[in-house]
Parts: C-alpha cells; sequence; structure tokens
C-alpha cells in the first residue's frame, strides 16, 4: 500500500508521480521565498496536475513549515494524489533555537512513527517529546498521515545532528517499512549515507537519494543503482548549476548502462520565486511540459514511463 494524505491506496492506483516537490516550505535558508498561501500553493498543485501528474511526494518534513491540513484540502480539491513527508532535513534549515536541536534519536524516532501511523499534528511548533500537539485531519475527518522518511546531509560531512536523524529515520523505517529519502549536496556521501542506513536495517533499495543529479557521473551513479537505491533527479531548469541538456545526457548514459529503472523524476521547485501561482517562473508544470517531451524523445516512452510510474510505485509501497 501506498500511504495518501487522503487514505491508503493500491500502488497500481498511483499513477505518473513526481517523487519531489514542496507545497508549504518555511526555512531560514530561503528568506522571501517562503511558501506559506494555501490559495497559491493549491493553485501551483493544480498546475502540476494539468501537466501530466497524478501524484506528488511533498517532500517537507518535521519543523520546516509544512501544512498537513493544508495538503490534505489541495489534494482533495485537485485530485493530486500527495504522500507527506516526516523526518528532519539537513542541520542548516533548522536555526539555533530550533527545539528539536536538543532532541536524541529516540525523541525524534517517536515524532516521526507517530507521523507515519497515527497522523501528523496540525502544528509542529506545538510538538514537544513529551506532547503531540492538535491532530491534523484531512476534509473528511480523517487522520492527515504521512507516507516517507527524509533526512538530510551537508556536503561531504554528516554532522552529528544529521547522525541523529538517520539513526531515528532507520528506527522508524524497521518499524513501519516507509522509504527514506535523503537530501545529498551534490551527491557526495551518497555510498557513506547507504552504508550507514544498511548497517542500521535499511536496505539501499528502499532508499532514494535525492539530487542525485547534481553530479552527473554516469559511473557514479550506476554504482548506487547496483546497490538498489534510487536516484533522485530533480535539477531541471537549473541552468546556473547543470543545463536541462546534461541532465538529459546523463540520464540517457544511465539508462544505456541498464540503471534506468532506479530513477525517479521532480522538480524540487521550492521557492515563491519559481512557483507561477506566486508570481514567479518556471512552476511545477515545467518537468511535465517542457523537459519530459525531451526525454521521451533522447530514451523512450517505456524508459520514462519506467520513471513516472513503476519505480515511484515500487518505493512508496510500504508493504516492502
Amino acid at each position: 500500500m501506498i500511504r495518501t494524505v487522503l487514505g491508503d491506496i493500491d500502488p497500481a492506483s498511483l499513477g505518473p508521480t513526481n517523487y519531489h516537490e514542496h507545497l508549504f516550505q518555511v526555512t531560514p535558508l530561503l528568506p522571501g521565498d517562503e511558501l506559506d498561501d494555501e490559495q497559491r500553493s493549491g493553485a501551483e498543485a493544480a498546475l502540476l496536475r494539468g501537466s501530466g501528474f497524478a501524484a506528488m511526494v511533498d517532500a517537507t518534513p518535521f519543523g520546516v513549515g509544512r501544512n498537513p491540513t493544508a495538503v490534505a484540502r489541495i489534494s482533495a480539491a485537485t485530485g493530486l494524489r500527495v504522500v507527506a513527508t516526516t523526518g528532519r532535513h539537513r542541520e542548516a534549515h533548522y536555526a539555533a533555537e530550533h527545539p528539536t536541536r536538543s532532541w536524541d534519536a529516540d525523541a525524534l524516532t517517536a515524532v516521526f512513527m507517530r507521523d507515519l501511523v497515527e497522523g501528523m499534528p496540525v502544528d509542529d511548533a506545538a510538538v514537544t517529546p513529551g506532547s503531540t500537539g492538535e491532530a491534523a485531519t484531512a476534509p473528511d475527518g480523517s487522520p492527515v498521515r504521512a507516507g516517507i522518511l527524509k533526512g538530510g546531509i551537508d556536503y561531504w560531512r554528516i554532522s552529528a545532528f544529521e547522525r541523529t536523524t538517520l539513526d531515528a529515520l532507520a528506527a522508524a523505517h524497521r518499524a513501519t517499512g516507509a522509504a527514506v529519502m535523503v537530501h545529498l549536496e551534490f551527491c557526495t556521501a551518497a555510498h557513506e549515507v547507504l552504508d550507514l542506513l544498511a548497517a542500521a536495517g535499511v536496505a539501499s533499495d528502499r532508499v532514494v537519494l535525492a539530487h542525485a543529479d547534481r553530479d552527473p557521473d554516469p559511473g557514479l551513479h550506476v554504482s548506487l543503482a547496483e546497490r538498489g537505491a534510487h536516484l533522485g533527479y530533480d535539477g531541471m531548469a537549473r541552468p546556473r548549476t547543470r543545463s536541462d541538456a546534461e541532465l538529459l545526457a546523463l540520464t540517457t548514459a544511465v539508462v544505456e548502462r541498464c540503471a534506468g529503472d532506479r530513477i525517479v523524476l521532480g522538480g524540487d521547485v521550492a521557492r515563491r520565486t519559481r512557483y507561477v501561482a506566486y508570481g514567479g517562473m518556471p512552476g511545477l508544470a515545467y518537468l511535465g511540459e517542457r523537459y519530459l517531451p525531451r526525454l521521451r524523445a533522447a530514451i523512450g516512452d517505456e524508459a520514462v514511463d519506467r520513471m513516472l510510474v513503476t519505480t515511484p510505485a515500487r518505493l512508496l509501497d510500504l508493504r516492502r
């Protein structure tokens, strides 16, 4: 089963899936780029739905402005299936005074487990190791539950804060089977992350390495895929870092080396200045309307459909 904000569904009904976007996000790393308006985020979700996607992962974890109640309303209004996220992002996203900086792995695990099994809170700020806060509910009154775990690390560095998060993610995974997304900086320390998680009981085929495409090295990616890890490609429309042409070439090379079935696709646009509904560009529809036609021309419909449908359904299936 796949756990969406509106309830559990059969993986066969998930449909084309964007593995990484944000409907809400507030972080000190992006001042002035907050995603915090339900009407505008809902309009952007409708653009994503209109571009050919049936589902998305809302990749905003605990403590950085997620809004489970609003996400459930947006999902119901747009028909876009949404898998919500629990976990804790890399350390730089949390201010020095953020309360979770003092939490140990057991406290974090309890929060992550509650989000996955019982439901997420309306307001993360009201949550303490001893209090769950008011529960978020969907329009039908059911609890809004997370369906995937997420952590993050820095550039060639795993801080004590981030290692504690990884330990808690592993504990929650062992109890629930939920997949683990890990934010990487330019795909550094990818093998090290897989090693740490494997030692803690998380098989590499239950892990997705977000932003793997920031290092367009087919050899590295094939080596990660050979371990079973999923490769998150989400760098489209970022020519200051890598052009779409470079990403297309990388994807083609990885597919030619028989690792295309480990790739999942997303946009990770994540900024109000890049959301059409907030007055920016290019918006969440860029992936479906402008990038995917080029990818299909490069590697064919069958390979792309695996990345959009087959692989996300396998990754997000809690029964695995």
